[in-house]
């Protein structure tokens, strides 16, 4: 079997055969990876249907997979700012779909940028550039897109190289994508100081957000606020749990090597689950996740999350590179925490 179909040590077979799906049904789905470059989009479908897509469009500051869905084709991130959906939130644009970025790159918010910036503040920004599309393989359950971008500074010089290679698969009821990011300083060190915005992120659709009671307002690292109003609650569902057993609110700022998010979109119940792998930096990761929809992985921000009792500054000199990899599994219907733990212990081989 080829290299590329192995993943944690196991066949695709045999991977699949652990996510509950049958071997030769599953290879059957055939994963598309189409690049549309003149669109600045590469698609990615599943059987002939839409799954996500890695885009890169002006409107905004970082290359993102938008949107996403489950083997059923249900969308299950925020349509806003690019497709607005009647009934959700409107804060927080620069949260869309699934992202990797952080709040403090050598001084530079990469995760907070975006159009609605005031020009004032545009000098403090980072901006991540795509730059190439080096591999699209499609293949029988599986496909990989590989890329690289330049994360730069309002003036366009460029402190980090990044090169992602995204594994996309597909299985009876699952979709899954990894994500594993390498990234290279430049010409300068670069230094990623403790912050709690960051690394790898998503923002769901506003059914699997969590019910809320009261409005809040939430400050970034900078100290701008953002107020994320009260909504009627009607239809929505979402719950989060992590590996250490807890729940709902309380999984903020906790650390585990994963989380999940459950909850029911148009009728289907679905679970999200991010898995935090044991080589990155900072593992186990603390869990940058809100009850207003954001479900993020950030293994740098310590000092945040501890309330000042650790803290971590990560470097790298010019030269020196760091990967980080990640897991996001978008099951249709509610998985238990011991079967996220079985796709975990694959994940960790």
């Amino acid at each position: 079997m080829r290299k590329s179909l192995r993943r944690g040590g196991w066949p695709l077979s045999l991977w699949l055969s652990v996510l509950g799906a049958p071997g030769a049904a599953a290879q059957s789905l055939r994963v598309e990876v189409v690049p549309h470059e003149d669109q600045r989009r590469v698609d990615v479908t599943v059987g002939g249907k839409p799954f996500t897509a890695y885009i890169w469009p002006a409107t905004l500051k970082k290359p993102t997979l938008y949107p996403l869905r489950t083997a059923s084709g249900t969308v299950v991130t925020r349509g806003w700012p690019l497709e607005p959906r009647p009934g959700e939130r409107v804060d927080h644009p620069h949260q869309v779909g699934l992202w990797f970025d952080y709040g403090d790159v050598n001084g530079l918010d990469f995760w907070n940028n975006s159009d609605a910036i005031p020009a004032a503040r545009a000098p403090t920004m980072g901006t991540i550039l795509h730059r190439a599309v080096r591999r699209a393989e499609s293949g029988a359950g599986e496909g990989v897109l590989e890329v690289t971008a330049e994360w730069v500074d309002f003036q366009g010089k460029p402190l980090l190289r990044e090169d992602t290679r995204f594994v996309f698969r597909a299985a009876d009821g699952l979709r899954a994508v990894d994500r594993v990011t390498m990234l290279t300083a430049l010409g300068a060190p670069v230094g990623f100081t403790d912050n709690k915005e960051g690394l790898i992120g998503m923002r769901v659709a506003r059914a699997l957000e969590q019910p809320s009671t009261t409005p809040e307002v939430f400050t970034d690292a900078s100290g701008h606020a953002t107020t994320v109003p009260r909504l009627d609650n009607d239809g929505v569902t979402g719950r989060y749990r992590s590996s250490e057993g807890l729940e709902g609110d309380s999984v903020w700022g906790t650390g585990g090597r994963w989380a999940m998010l459950s909850g029911v979109v148009a009728g289907e119940p679905v679970t999200i689950a991010m898995l935090d792998h044991p080589q990155n930096v900072g593992f186990p990761t603390y869990w940058h996740a809100r009850g207003y929809g954001l479900f993020a992985a950030n293994p740098l921000g310590w000092k945040a999350f501890t309330n000042g009792k650790e803290e971590l500054n990560f470097r790298l000199v010019p030269g020196e590179s760091t990967t980080f990899r990640h897991r996001v599994l978008i099951l249709s219907g509610r998985a238990t925490p011991d079967r996220i733990e079985t796709y975990y212990r694959d994940f960790a081989r």
